[in-house]
């Protein structure tokens, strides 16, 4: 996933995190041109000590983990493209498959055999040949070892076994016909490296740099919820990127990302995972500033807690009793304006929310029937409330079989203003019913979220071209097999019937039935009400015209530069000339460089996270 990708959250360090909804993280500073405890001095950004360029991202996001079989959060799967080869990628274009590490596959008749032509000319940083014994070994870690298969085992799930033959020849054969065989979003590593790892639940691939890889840049520093430094793969199979340098530094404020993208401290700002609507606004017009607003790959969902459980039905958590209701779960959607959520906090900058994969991706995209739709309908909502036996007491408060008003705790990621405001009008609209809400904004809200003691929390996931991996996460399967662990569940979803479905869209290679079967599953979830996507919100970023003078966006006629379905944007990116950017650099900061491996932590904060399958981005 990129998927990744949740707000991450795709929302995927080893342990207990989860990537849910958009937020924030540690803030970063880079000792150029800021005072922070190490460094209390401010002074001028300059080039990187080589001389070199370097393309500074400002991130709302820290590093679950550097290991690409822990990672699920939308800036580690990004990093984790940018440094692996994945069998297959997808072309920036239009989003379609084309070859990776794979420079071709054939299927048997039965579709039960897949066969995969490695190419002969990737190499790994460390000199050594990648080979299809690189990808063979990769897929069986993740089959036989649990923690190995914490952010991707679904997609290995039904594999029988896998083999090399040869160097350029790797055999895939599977339990039954699975349709994602040219959509496997699972980083090769190095076996000669990676062989040596002991416990692949712990192991987070942060200690000995540069790290071995064979994608377009390789991973040359890191410091924990400060940034991640990257140096240019001059090896790369494809061809070796435009920039030496990509630096992904964590801003926990994201108004102080915007200003250093205005005094060019940084070349890019994604924001958390967009930047707000008064942000964008405020740079449209600046001089050598460009703002992309495009649609998103992403959804923005209030999810509740469906009783959280494990695999065998422990119960977990405290998740109110109401919510098991499906009634309850109705009348509370029915009581939430999107409209409202897209013209007053978005401001536009969205679309209204239904389906669990956005419109971008139009082979998948659903909608309710009519009569189906949970429209905004406050009337109907008091009458589902009333029916579930959620009277109002003397006070106007709504009272439960035990009682006790009712107040539902929401968790809210502490430095997203969406989550914020989206919450004040949950507690007027929710209030106009008689029910109490309590904002729990937290930096961090992994651990509150996977032991389920939370009534509702607002989420989010990036969505992959194929969609397996965002439907994966809400099967049965993806529980926790005990309290203590973490499974691959994003909300605790379990439901035989989405299941069923599941299972038949995996296995469905015609295009459209696939696609019918998936709407389906959208349509299930949808009824069950235990997910209200409120909002598609567009991707809204910016970067420096000066510092860099083309990049690709996916797709290319209106799509995202940061956390794509690829490597296209930094791997394409193309320096300006500094002498032609407009300005002397040395009186209006612009960064062409960066001083090597200098970025400090100014600020604490964790991106919430979900660490999944020990789990989100987007992935995604």
């Amino acid at each position: 996933m990129d998927t990744n990708d949740q707000y991450g959250g795709h929302h995927r360090t080893a342990g207990r995190a989860r990537l849910v909804v958009a937020a924030g993280a540690a803030a970063l500073a880079l000792s150029a041109g800021f005072a922070t405890p190490l460094n209390p001095a401010p002074q001028q950004a300059r080039a990187a000590d080589d001389g070199g360029s370097t393309l500074t991202v400002a991130v709302a996001q820290s590093v679950d983990s550097l290991s690409p079989f822990l990672a699920v959060r939308l800036l580690s799967t990004s990093i984790h493209r940018l440094t692996y080869e994945y069998l297959t990628n997808y072309d920036p274009e239009d989003n379609h498959v084309i070859p990776g590490l794979a420079t071709k596959w054939e299927s048997s008749p039965d579709k039960l055999t897949w066969t995969y032509t490695i190419r002969s000319n990737s190499t790994w940083s460390d000199g050594k040949k990648a080979t299809a014994e690189d990808a063979a070994w990769t897929f069986n870690t993740m089959m036989t070892d649990s923690g190995a298969a914490t952010a991707n085992g679904s997609f290995v799930a039904n594999f029988e076994k896998v083999t090399a033959p040869s160097p350029t020849q790797l055999v895939i054969k599977l339990k039954k016909p699975q349709a994602t065989m040219t959509a496997l979003d699972v980083p090769i590593v190095p076996k000669h490296v990676w062989e040596k790892v002991d416990d692949f639940s712990k192991f987070n691939n942060d200690k000995d740099f540069p790290l071995v890889g064979n994608g377009p840049f390789v991973l040359t520093d890191y410091k924990p919820d400060s940034y991640v430094r990257l140096k240019a793969n001059k090896d790369f199979w494809r061809g070796a990127p435009k920039f030496d340098e990509l630096v992904f530094r964590y801003y926990k404020d994201q108004d102080a990302a915007v200003s250093a993208l205005r005094k060019g401290e940084v070349s890019f700002v994604a924001g958390s995972p967009s930047l707000t609507p008064a942000q964008a606004d405020s740079l449209k017009g600046e001089k050598n500033i460009k703002v992309n607003d495009a649609p998103g790959r992403r959804f923005y969902a209030l999810a509740t807690n469906p009783g959280a459980r494990t695999r065998s039905g422990e119960k977990m958590g405290d998740g109110h009793p109401s919510l098991l209701d499906q009634r309850v779960r109705n009348a509370l959607f029915r009581a939430v304006d999107r409209k409202t959520v897209i013209d007053k906090v978005f401001q536009g900058h969205a679309v209204e929310g239904a389906g669990y994969i956005p419109p971008r991706y139009a082979q998948y995209f659903w909608e309710p029937e009519a009569g189906q739709e949970l429209a905004y309908d406050p009337k109907e909502a008091a009458r589902l409330l009333d029916e579930a036996g959620l009277k109002l007491n003397g006070a106007g408060k709504r009272v439960g079989k035990d009682g006790k008003p009712i107040v539902y705790r929401v968790l809210c990621h502490a430095t997203d203003p969406n989550d914020k405001a989206i919450g004040q009008y949950l507690q007027e609209w929710w209030g106009d019913l008689g029910i109490g809400v309590t904002l729990n904004c937290l930096d961090n809200v992994t651990d509150p979220w996977l032991a389920g003691e939370y009534d509702l929390a607002f989420d989010g996931w990036s969505v992959n071209p194929d969609p397996d991996f965002v439907l994966s996460i809400h099967t049965c399967a993806a529980l926790p097999a005990t309290p203590e662990e973490t499974g691959a569940t994003d909300n605790f979803i379990c439901d035989r019937t989405y299941d069923e479905l599941y299972d038949r869209q995996l296995a469905e290679y015609d295009p459209d039935k696939r696609a019918a079967l998936v709407k389906q599953m959208e349509s299930r979830l949808y009824d069950l009400g235990y997910m209200n996507v409120m909002a598609y919100p567009n991707a809204v970023e910016a970067y420096r015209t000066d510092q860099i003078e083309s990049i690709t966006t996916m797709p290319a006629a209106a799509g995202n530069i940061y956390g794509q379905d690829g490597y296209w944007s930094w791997w394409s990116a193309v320096p300006a000339d500094s002498a032609d950017g407009g300005g002397d650099a040395s009186s209006t900061g612009v960064v062409i460089g960066i001083v090597a491996g200098v970025v400090v932590l100014a600020g604490l904060g964790v991106f919430v996270a979900l660490r999944r399958r020990a789990t989100a981005e987007d992935r995604e």
